[in-house]
C-alpha cells in the first residue's frame, strides 16, 4: 500500500527539524485536518488558518486590501502573499497557502470553477501553481488538498 502524502510530509518535516504553517481557503481545513490526522505531526505543524473572506485575508495575514481588489482573492498573487504571509508571521520555514473556486456556484470571479492557485514559500522564495480541477464542490476541495500536499512533499524531496 503506497504512503500517504501526510505521512510523507510528516517524516520530511521531522527529518529536516523545519516547521510548517497553512493558510487555506477553498479547502476550509481539509490540509491542516489530513497533516494533523498523522501522530508526531505537532513535531513540525505550527498553525493554520482558513481566512476565507476578503476582510479576513486583510486582517489574519496583513494582505492589502488593494492587491485584493486589484487581482482578485482567486489569483497567483494573492496566493503567493498567503503563503509567504502565514509563513514568516508564524516564524516557520516553509508556508503552504491555497486559493480557489470550488462552486457550485461561482461569484464574483470571472473565472471558471475549479480554477485553483497553490503557493508555497520557502527559504528560496515562493512558488505558485495554477490547476483546474473538475468534479463537484468536494471533489475539487479534496484535489486542491491533495495537490497542495503533494507540493510540499515533492519540495522536500528535492530539497534533500
Amino acid at each position: 500500500m503506497a504512503e500517504s502524502l501526510e505521512v510523507r510530509l510528516c517524516e520530511l518535516m521531522i527529518e529536516r527539524g523545519w516547521t510548517l504553517s497553512v493558510a487555506e481557503t477553498t479547502t476550509g481545513g481539509l490540509i491542516c485536518s489530513r497533516i494533523v490526522s498523522v501522530p508526531g505531526s505537532s513535531a513540525f505543524f505550527e498553525r493554520g488558518l482558513v481566512p476565507y473572506s476578503a476582510r479576513a485575508k486583510t486582517q489574519a495575514l496583513g494582505l492589502p486590501e488593494s492587491l485584493l481588489m486589484r487581482c482578485g482573492a482567486v489569483s497567483g498573487e494573492v496566493a503567493a502573499s498567503m503563503a509567504e504571509a502565514v509563513g514568516r508571521t508564524s516564524h516557520s520555514t516553509l508556508g503552504l497557502a491555497e486559493t480557489g473556486i470550488a462552486g457550485p456556484i461561482r461569484g464574483r470571479s470571472p473565472k471558471p470553477l475549479g480554477t485553483s492557485y497553490i503557493a508555497l514559500w520557502t527559504p528560496e522564495g515562493v512558488r505558485c501553481e495554477n490547476f483546474a480541477f473538475e468534479g463537484d464542490r468536494g471533489r475539487i476541495r479534496e484535489r486542491i488538498a491533495e495537490q497542495a500536499l503533494a507540493i510540499v512533499v515533492a519540495y522536500l524531496e528535492d530539497a534533500a
